[in-house]
């Protein structure tokens, strides 16, 4: 099993706090984020020249590892609000989540089951799609001989 850098794993830190930043919270920059990570992350796994069934291997626990700083984050922005849901002072209908649902409750959980559930499962999946672009890359560069230093986008 391939096991990341540190320096790799900090920048993934430090980029996924930007993008969450930059999101005020909502994870939508971490999502595209995803992009970047899945190229790199299949370029770094691709040099090792390794069978397929563990460059697949190690590209998927890469790809879960890069996730989860957003799924943490989630949990710690996103987690005490939910808990309001619990307490009958709290009218959720004016905590300021967005309504699209037809009721304040279900607009409340909806709301958090998107920041937190699927909002780092989008994430994942852009991570794995552009590692897959680029392994896709990657293999006809090596079936061709033309093989040049792949880098990210």
């Amino acid at each position: 099993m391939l096991r990341p850098s540190i320096r790799a794993m900090v920048l993934m830190v430090v980029l996924d706090v930007l993008c969450v930043g930059a999101g005020m919270g909502v994870p939508i920059f971490c999502i595209a984020l995803g992009f970047p990570a899945g190229w790199a992350i299949a370029v770094a796994v691709a040099r090792r020249r390794t069978a397929v069934h563990e460059v697949l291997r190690n590209v998927l626990f890469l790809s879960v590892l890069s996730v989860l700083p957003t799924l943490l984050m989630m949990l710690a922005i996103w987690g005490p609000m939910f808990l309001k849901l619990f307490d009958p002072a709290v009218d959720v209908g004016r905590v300021g989540i967005p309504m699209w649902l037809f009721e304040a409750k279900a607009s409340f959980i909806g709301w958090h089951v998107l920041m937190i559930v699927i909002s780092p499962f989008l994430q994942l999946l852009t991570t794995i799609f552009a590692a897959y672009l680029a392994l896709c890359r990657i293999t006809a560069q090596r079936e061709s001989g033309t093989e040049e230093p792949t880098e990210a986008p």
